[in-house]
């Protein structure tokens, strides 16, 4: 089993990525999404957990 737990989100841009260092703190009032380097934009972007998206 891996020690570092992956998780899948998807950035503003759209593109889907995993990430091991996603910050998951109780945060209430700030929501879901956390600010996160893009491996395919190269950006800093607002990220989501793919399986926390409201359609």
């Amino acid at each position: 089993m891996d020690s570092m737990e992956r998780t899948v989100v998807r950035c503003a841009e759209g593109h889907v990525f995993s990430t091991s260092s996603f910050p998951m703190q109780q945060a209430d009032r700030l929501g879901p999404g956390r600010l996160i380097r893009c491996p395919r934009c190269a950006r800093l972007r607002h990220a989501v957990p793919v399986g926390s998206e409201k359609r």
